[in-house]
């Protein structure tokens, strides 16, 4: 099915955990807007990230490759345009499309497929993260910023970030009703990019009192109280290891209030777009896709932001819902790439790329199709090798260039709690997700040309001394 007569509104979150929808029977979260959004279209259940981090997942999601087509591998290598992305295709064919918010790519200047970017949030200074692309484990230390990356406060108030989700929910109710005062009658596309839940763990009030401490459940794989991580995680988190930088368990559980209050505000930021969409007329003639750019651990295993293959960090919440579609939940594996295939489709326009993509409109047509995969991928900051993820089926399969797997089955094991990769029952299904991958890319090969271009730009910046004094240490600072 090929919708081309509506328009399409994408909303792009960033760091929201894909289970953390009450739609999806999420314990405790509460998200009345987003559950609104889903009783008029379909959630997929089994949505990821191409990449576990902002600025590759981002460049993937506009071009629908993979981060090693794109070769865009970490923080410090944004989008710019080089390479076609689907707002290109939308505007070959004349269609109106602006964004409004955060879109971590290079720069306002850019030619990056948008008619308009109304305050758009970027890379630092068009640079980004370029201390984080010196990974190696003898180069790492030298760089090594002690600055806490969560923030230096962590509880109730406002920051930065809400005040700037606030300004670009009021931006794009300005654009609605402006485009629905004006004579133009073609459909259009518009982007929004919002930032909760991203850290800083920082929230009004109202909204971290909607967790209190007594509520939340117990911190599941605690390192604490015995877990073991696994070596390359182990390896990863031992330059920045957030669960060690706080004052107290009293500011820790702070930090899991302040985050699915996070959750809540966003939630009610996006009900007022959808409200704005009511009161202009749109929504009987609109498309909504709703997204994240990658989850958050939000401690789980010890460990905090994003940057791994757990479901915490790698699964997204995926909806696209609009006044043709029937509610309906597709469990088939799906990623940011097949998003960027379903915004061109949606206009009869041609793949950005021709990628591993599909529409979305197609895939929810088969509810589950345990035979497609979802590949994701991480070659940035902390990690001394680059990482894989293929989810097919009820399997999960993480593969660490250098350590050994990990396996999941996430229908009988839905937390991950037991890594089956050393089981001799399980070695058949090993080794056909290890060739299921070898068959998207050689994990060492792109494994070295990562390290290439990361060893290439950091040069270019004067070395590693220069190199490591560029970037943000934490959060990538909204416009003024």
């Amino acid at each position: 099915m090929t919708i081309n007569k509506e328009n399409l509104i994408i909303i792009m979150s960033d760091e929201h955990q894909g289970n953390a929808l009450e739609c999806l029977g999420h314990p405790f979260v509460k998200t009345p807007n987003l559950d609104k959004l889903a009783e008029n279209g379909v959630i997929f259940s089994n949505a990821y990230t191409s990449c576990p981090i902002c600025v590759p997942a981002r460049a993937s999601f506009a071009t629908g490759l993979p981060v090693h087509k794109n070769r865009l591998w970490d923080n410090a290598m944004p989008y710019y345009g080089q390479i076609p992305s689907w707002g290109h295709r939308l505007q070959s064919r004349n269609i109106s499309v602006e964004s409004i918010g955060k879109l971590h790519y290079r720069s306002q200047e850019d030619d990056d497929g948008f008619d308009k970017k109304h305050i758009p949030m970027m890379v630092v200074n068009g640079v980004g993260m370029v201390w984080g692309s010196i990974r190696r484990e003898n180069e790492r230390k030298k760089v090594y910023r002690n600055e806490r990356m969560l923030g230096n406060y962590i509880g109730p108030g406002n920051s930065k970030y809400t005040e700037y989700d606030e300004a670009v929910v009021l931006k794009t109710i300005e654009w609605l009703e402006k485009r629905n005062n004006s004579t133009e009658s073609e459909p259009w596309c518009l982007y929004v990019g919002l930032v909760a839940p991203h850290f800083p763990l920082v929230v009004p009030q109202k909204y971290f009192d909607m967790y209190p401490r007594e509520t939340l459940p117990d911190i599941k794989l605690d390192p604490n109280k015995g877990y073991k991580m696994h070596p390359w995680i182990a390896k990863q988190n031992e330059i920045r290891n957030s669960n060690n930088q706080f004052k107290d368990e009293i500011e820790k559980w702070a930090a899991i209030s302040a985050y699915f209050g996070l959750c809540t505000f966003l939630d009610d930021n996006i009900g007022k777009i959808m409200q704005a969409l009511k009161d202009n007329g749109f929504m009987d003639n609109t498309n909504i896709i709703y997204t994240s750019d990658h989850g958050d651990n939000v401690g789980v295993r010890g460990l905090w932001g994003k940057s791994n293959f757990y479901e915490e960090s790698c699964s997204i919440p995926l909806i696209l819902s609009g006044p043709k579609l029937e509610k309906d939940i597709c469990k088939t594996p799906v990623t940011l790439m097949d998003v960027s295939e379903t915004i061109t489709d949606h206009f009869s326009c041609p793949s950005p790329n021709k990628g591993p993509g599909e529409t979305l409109y197609k895939i929810l047509k088969n509810k589950y199709d345990d035979k497609r995969i979802a590949f994701s991928e991480y070659h940035a900051s902390s990690s001394i090798s680059g990482a894989y993820m293929i989810r097919k089926g009820k399997w999960k399969y993480i593969y660490y260039v250098g350590f050994d797997p990990e396996l999941f089955d996430l229908e009988q094991d839905p937390e991950e709690m037991i890594d089956l990769s050393q089981i001799d029952e399980y070695k058949d299904i090993l080794n056909e997700l290890k060739s299921d991958l070898y068959e998207i890319c050689d994990p060492e090969e792109m494994n070295k040309q990562a390290f290439i271009d990361q060893d290439k730009m950091i040069e270019a910046y004067g070395g590693i001394e220069a190199a490591g004094k560029l970037g943000a240490s934490g959060a990538t600072p909204p416009p003024k």
